[in-house]
């Protein structure tokens, strides 16, 4: 592992900042440094409704650290005015150096349902990234009228002109197509097999060319998750076998059919009276007994499998599928900087030549 002080970068990977649950995001401020000290090119950033403001963590983050990207992976159009989040992302692109990338996503029907918020559409999202960038550029918006609302005058600031990539989540073929199209990055989902992964790169890819944009300008994000043999049992369970599971819980026929794997496997997994009865999502609240019943009866191995286990030197060669399946970067996911740290130390051992071009801000390629 390197130490202080250490100058080894890989601006392909990346990490999660306060990943899963926390009541401390406090912690980011820790993980950004170490991640930093570590190696790891880029700290992602998911949002939740509880103490996970992502405005407030990209802000913690670029404050304790000079030369890591940062992303907002993801946030959701429709729970800020436009104008808000354009300001947010600007603040957070000046305060890192341009270090910063706003991702976004579609998020959830239900939660948004609840929310009293409109569901997110394609076109919204489209509409919404136009208003961004126009505000970006030191234009007014006036008199607009989109999928995305109608706004009467929104302004910025007539001097901006803030190169600032957007990032968007996709795992269907509609979105990842929108993502080629309009996107300037695009981030997978977890537990993807290779042969997904390869199909949908070459989905955002196409999407580029039809749009006449230059394909391999689309930062492509495969996430991996990552559970390296020295963490505990448990922790291991949780980051794996409960995180497959909330998945499979909230929006599983989505991920069984971007991987082609059995339905009926889903079907069973859902109407199991263990499953319909549990009282929340498995990766908060299992415990490792629960967690290794749905192991041994539920998940197949194989689901399980579209991961990085193992020793370090393991995981490392699962990065390496990552790129050769045509991913341009990777989120080691799950896991803190630390658990990560092994992983990065195998991976300076067998890393090729010519991933030291990606720039710091994960939404470029350039």
């Amino acid at each position: 592992m390197s130490g202080p002080g250490a100058t080894r970068w890989f601006p392909e990977l990346a990490g999660y900042g306060l990943a899963g649950h926390t009541d401390s995001p406090r912690d980011v401020v820790a993980e950004a440094r170490l991640a930093e000290e570590i190696g790891l090119g880029s700290l992602f950033l998911s949002e939740r409704f509880n103490v996970k403001d992502a405005g407030v963590m990209a802000g913690a983050v670029a404050g304790v650290t000079e030369r890591i990207g940062i992303a907002t992976a993801a946030t959701n159009h429709v729970t800020r005015h436009p104008l808000v989040t354009a300001t947010m992302a600007a603040t957070a692109h000046r305060m890192s150096g341009g270090r910063y990338a706003l991702g976004l996503g579609r998020g959830f029907d239900v939660l948004f349902d609840l929310m009293g918020l409109p569901r997110i559409t394609g076109a919204q999202m489209e509409d919404a990234i136009g208003i961004y960038r126009r505000l970006w550029r030191g234009e007014a918006v006036v008199g607009h009228e989109g999928p995305a609302g109608t706004y009467p005058y929104l302004n910025q600031d007539s001097s901006f002109d803030e190169r600032i990539p957007v990032l968007m989540m996709a795992i269907g073929d509609r979105s990842l197509e929108l993502a080629g199209r309009v996107a300037d990055g695009v981030v997978l989902h977890t537990f993807l097999t290779d042969e997904s992964l390869a199909r949908m790169v070459r989905v955002v890819r196409g999407s580029a060319e039809r749009a006449g944009r230059d394909p391999a300008s689309v930062r492509v994000w495969s996430v991996l998750a990552t559970v390296e043999d020295s963490i505990p049992e448990e922790a291991r369970l949780r980051k794996l076998v409960g995180r497959l599971a909330t998945y499979l819980q909230g929006y599983g026929q989505v991920l069984v059919q971007a991987n082609g794997w059995d339905p009926a496997v889903l079907e069973r997994f859902r109407t199991d009276p263990f499953v319909t009865g549990y009282g929340g999502a498995f990766d908060a609240i299992g415990t490792t007994e629960d967690l290794q019943q749905l192991a041994d009866r539920l998940l197949p191995a194989e689901w399980l499998a579209a991961s990085a286990t193992g020793s370090a030197a393991q995981c490392a060669a699962r990065v390496q599928a990552q790129l050769d399946a045509g991913a341009d970067s990777v989120v080691l996911h799950g896991a803190t900087p630390t658990e990560l740290a092994p992983v990065l130390d195998a991976w300076a051992q067998v890393r090729p030549d010519g991933l030291d071009a990606l720039p710091a801000n994960p939404g470029w390629t350039a």
